[in-house]
C-alpha cells in the first residue's frame, strides 16, 4: 500500500514538472512571438524641417503609420543634418528633397550613403523669388538691377544649409545682383514678408510652391530667363541605405505616396489652423481614406 502510495506520488510531481516546462515553453514562444511583432512595428525616426508643407506631410505621416502600429518620432533638423544622420543610421527617413535643382548638391555629396527614391510624391513644385503683386514694374530678376535702393540691397531669406538657399546665392552670382541674402528662419521671412505687405513696403524673398502663404498673400514670381531656380522641381523622399530591406513594407508605402495640387494645399491648410499640427493631420487623415489606403496598397 504504502509502496502504491510513493508510485502515485512520483507520476503526480512527475506531472506538475512537465506542466511546469511546458507553460515556460508556451511562455518562451509568445515572448518570443511578441518580440517579432516589437522589432517588426519599431520606432521610425523621421526628419522634420519647420516649413509649412515639411510640418504638414510629417504629421500626416506620423499619423498614418501609428494607426499602422508604428511608433514615430519627428525629429527637427535642417536638410544637411538630416543627410548625415541618414548616413549614420541616425535617421530612416527625410521625407522632402526638391530636384533636379534645389537639393541637387546634397545628391552629389550623399548619393553612394543615401537612398534617394526615384519616385516623387509632388511633380508640380516652383521655387523662385517673390515680391507682392503692387510691384508692378519689378517682373523680372533682371528688373532687380534698377531697383536696389528701394529694397536696400537685401534679400530676405530663411533656414541657412537650405538648398534653395544655396540656389539664391548661386543666382545673385549669375545677374550679379548687388545684393545681400539675409537667412533667418521661414517663420521669421514669412513674418517680415506679412509686416512689410501691411504697409505696403517692398520686399524680395525666395519661396516655393506648395506653400499656403500664396493663399494668404498676393504674391508674384519673378521671371527667371536664366533659370537658375530651374523650371518644374519634385519632390522626392530619402531613406538610409537599408531602410528598405528593414521596412519593405514602408519602402512600398513611401514609393506609393503622390500628393496633387488640392491633396497638399488641403493638408496644410488643416495643419496650420489646428492647434497641434498632429490633429490637423488627424482630421485630414480621416477624410482622405480613400487616398491613403491606395498609399497602403488596401
Amino acid at each position: 500500500m504504502r509502496t502504491k502510495f510513493r508510485s502515485f506520488l512520483h507520476v503526480f510531481l512527475l506531472s506538475i514538472v512537465v506542466a511546469g516546462v511546458l507553460v515556460a515553453c508556451s511562455n518562451n514562444d509568445e515572448n518570443k512571438e511578441n518580440t517579432s511583432n516589437n522589432d517588426e512595428k519599431q520606432a521610425i525616426e523621421m526628419g522634420q524641417i519647420n516649413w509649412a508643407e515639411n510640418i504638414a506631410v510629417t504629421n500626416m505621416w506620423k499619423v498614418i503609420l501609428e494607426e499602422e502600429g508604428y511608433e514615430v518620432n519627428l525629429n527637427v533638423l535642417d536638410i544637411g543634418t538630416q543627410m548625415a544622420a541618414l548616413e549614420n543610421d541616425e535617421l530612416d527617413i527625410s521625407p522632402e528633397i526638391w530636384l533636379p535643382v534645389q537639393d541637387a548638391s546634397y545628391v552629389e555629396q550623399y548619393k553612394d550613403k543615401v537612398n534617394f527614391s526615384e519616385t516623387t510624391w509632388y511633380d508640380n513644385a516652383k521655387v523662385g523669388l517673390v515680391v507682392p503683386s503692387y510691384m508692378e514694374d519689378i517682373t523680372s530678376i533682371e528688373d532687380l538691377h534698377d531697383h536696389v535702393d528701394v529694397f536696400e540691397g537685401v534679400i530676405t531669406g530663411f533656414d541657412p544649409g537650405a538648398g534653395t538657399m544655396e540656389v539664391t546665392e548661386d543666382l545673385i552670382q549669375e545677374y550679379d545682383l548687388p545684393f545681400e541674402l539675409l537667412p533667418s528662419s521661414e517663420p521669421a521671412m514669412l513674418t517680415e514678408i506679412t509686416e512689410a505687405m501691411k504697409e505696403e513696403k517692398p520686399i524680395v524673398a525666395p519661396l516655393w510652391s506648395p506653400h499656403r502663404i500664396f493663399s494668404e498673400l498676393d504674391l508674384t514670381y519673378l521671371d527667371d530667363p536664366k533659370k537658375v531656380y530651374g523650371d518644374v522641381e519634385k519632390i522626392h523622399h530619402a531613406t538610409r541605405l537599408d531602410f528598405a530591406d528593414d521596412h519593405p513594407e514602408l519602402a512600398t508605402w513611401f514609393d506609393n505616396w503622390k500628393m496633387d495640387d488640392d491633396q497638399i494645399g488641403s493638408l496644410m491648410v488643416e495643419v496650420s489652423e489646428a492647434e497641434d499640427p498632429l490633429d490637423g493631420a488627424r482630421t485630414w487623415v480621416e477624410e482622405n481614406e480613400d487616398v491613403i489606403n491606395e498609399w497602403l496598397e488596401k
